[in-house]
Protein backbone atom coordinates (compact mmCIF):
# COMPACT_ATOMS: atom_id res chain seq x y z
CA UNK A 1 0.00 0.00 0.00
CA UNK A 2 1.29 3.41 -0.92
CA UNK A 3 0.24 6.46 1.03
CA UNK A 4 1.11 9.97 -0.17
CA UNK A 5 0.61 12.98 2.06
CA UNK A 6 0.18 16.58 0.95
CA UNK A 7 -0.94 19.91 2.34
CA UNK A 8 1.81 20.65 4.81
CA UNK A 9 3.48 24.03 5.05
CA UNK A 10 4.20 27.07 7.18
CA UNK A 11 1.37 28.79 9.02
CA UNK A 12 1.10 31.31 11.83
CA UNK A 13 -0.24 30.33 15.22
CA UNK A 14 -4.02 30.34 15.19
CA UNK A 15 -4.13 29.46 11.52
CA UNK A 16 -5.41 26.37 9.71
CA UNK A 17 -4.12 23.71 7.36
CA UNK A 18 -5.70 20.67 5.74
CA UNK A 19 -3.60 17.61 5.13
CA UNK A 20 -4.52 14.97 2.58
CA UNK A 21 -3.47 11.33 2.37
CA UNK A 22 -4.03 9.59 -0.94
CA UNK A 23 -3.88 5.80 -0.87
CA UNK A 24 -2.99 3.54 -3.73
CA UNK A 25 -5.66 1.50 -5.44
CA UNK A 26 -4.57 -1.52 -3.44
CA UNK A 27 -5.86 0.08 -0.26
CA UNK A 28 -9.29 -1.22 0.46
CA UNK A 29 -11.87 1.49 0.84
CA UNK A 30 -12.77 -0.24 4.11
CA UNK A 31 -9.29 0.17 5.66
CA UNK A 32 -8.99 2.40 8.68
CA UNK A 33 -6.72 5.42 8.18
CA UNK A 34 -4.99 7.75 10.56
CA UNK A 35 -2.38 10.39 11.25
CA UNK A 36 0.72 10.50 13.39
CA UNK A 37 3.27 13.22 13.99
CA UNK A 38 6.87 13.44 15.08
CA UNK A 39 8.55 16.60 16.28
CA UNK A 40 12.35 16.99 16.35
CA UNK A 41 13.85 15.10 19.26
CA UNK A 42 10.53 13.53 20.21
CA UNK A 43 8.89 10.17 19.66
CA UNK A 44 6.22 9.71 17.06
CA UNK A 45 2.73 10.18 18.52
CA UNK A 46 -0.77 9.26 17.47
CA UNK A 47 -2.93 12.18 16.30
CA UNK A 48 -6.20 10.88 14.87
CA UNK A 49 -7.80 7.86 13.21
CA UNK A 50 -10.97 7.05 11.32
CA UNK A 51 -12.63 3.70 10.70
CA UNK A 52 -13.20 2.25 7.26
CA UNK A 53 -16.85 3.29 7.29
CA UNK A 54 -15.96 6.76 8.54
CA UNK A 55 -18.37 6.41 11.41
CA UNK A 56 -15.82 5.96 14.16
CA UNK A 57 -13.05 8.43 14.97
CA UNK A 58 -10.35 8.71 17.60
CA UNK A 59 -8.23 11.70 18.61
CA UNK A 60 -5.27 12.42 20.83
CA UNK A 61 -6.24 14.61 23.77
CA UNK A 62 -3.84 17.30 22.58
CA UNK A 63 -5.79 17.89 19.35
CA UNK A 64 -9.40 17.25 20.39
CA UNK A 65 -11.64 20.15 19.43
CA UNK A 66 -9.04 21.56 17.03
CA UNK A 67 -8.37 18.78 14.50
CA UNK A 68 -10.93 16.82 12.47
CA UNK A 69 -10.23 13.65 10.53
CA UNK A 70 -12.43 12.66 7.61
CA UNK A 71 -12.29 10.49 4.52
CA UNK A 72 -13.58 10.11 1.01
CA UNK A 73 -13.89 6.38 0.46
CA UNK A 74 -14.50 6.76 -3.26
CA UNK A 75 -11.13 8.48 -3.58
CA UNK A 76 -9.34 6.36 -0.95
CA UNK A 77 -8.27 9.64 0.60
CA UNK A 78 -8.16 10.75 4.22
CA UNK A 79 -8.00 14.34 5.42
CA UNK A 80 -6.87 16.08 8.56
CA UNK A 81 -8.32 19.54 9.07
CA UNK A 82 -6.18 21.38 11.59
CA UNK A 83 -7.53 24.57 13.13
CA UNK A 84 -6.25 26.87 15.89
CA UNK A 85 -2.75 25.63 15.26
CA UNK A 86 -0.11 26.10 17.94
CA UNK A 87 3.69 26.16 17.70
CA UNK A 88 3.74 22.83 19.55
CA UNK A 89 1.86 21.28 16.61
CA UNK A 90 5.02 21.68 14.53
CA UNK A 91 6.07 18.22 13.32
CA UNK A 92 6.27 15.86 10.39
CA UNK A 93 2.79 14.45 9.92
CA UNK A 94 2.52 10.93 8.54
CA UNK A 95 -0.46 9.02 7.26
CA UNK A 96 -1.13 5.40 8.18
CA UNK A 97 -3.53 2.67 7.13
CA UNK A 98 -4.59 -0.73 8.44
CA UNK A 99 -7.68 -2.85 8.26
CA UNK A 100 -7.98 -2.48 12.05
CA UNK A 101 -8.72 0.90 13.65
CA UNK A 102 -7.17 -0.36 16.88
CA UNK A 103 -3.88 -1.07 15.12
CA UNK A 104 -3.64 2.58 14.16
CA UNK A 105 -4.65 3.91 17.57
CA UNK A 106 -1.99 1.74 19.23
CA UNK A 107 0.70 2.79 16.76
CA UNK A 108 0.99 -0.49 14.85
CA UNK A 109 -0.48 0.15 11.37
CA UNK A 110 0.82 -1.96 8.51
CA UNK A 111 1.25 0.94 6.09
CA UNK A 112 2.93 4.32 6.44
CA UNK A 113 3.39 7.38 4.30
CA UNK A 114 6.60 9.37 4.07
CA UNK A 115 5.20 12.41 5.84
CA UNK A 116 4.66 16.11 5.26
CA UNK A 117 6.16 18.95 7.29
CA UNK A 118 3.89 21.27 9.25
CA UNK A 119 5.50 24.32 10.82
CA UNK A 120 3.57 26.70 13.05
CA UNK A 121 5.25 30.00 13.80
CA UNK A 122 4.52 31.99 16.94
Amino acid sequence: VQLVESGGGLVQAGGSLRLSCAASERTLSTDAMGWFRQAPGKEREFVAAISGSGGNTRYADSVKGRFTISRDRAKSTAYLQMNSLKPEDTAVYSCAADWLLSAIVTGRPNSWGWGTQVTVSS
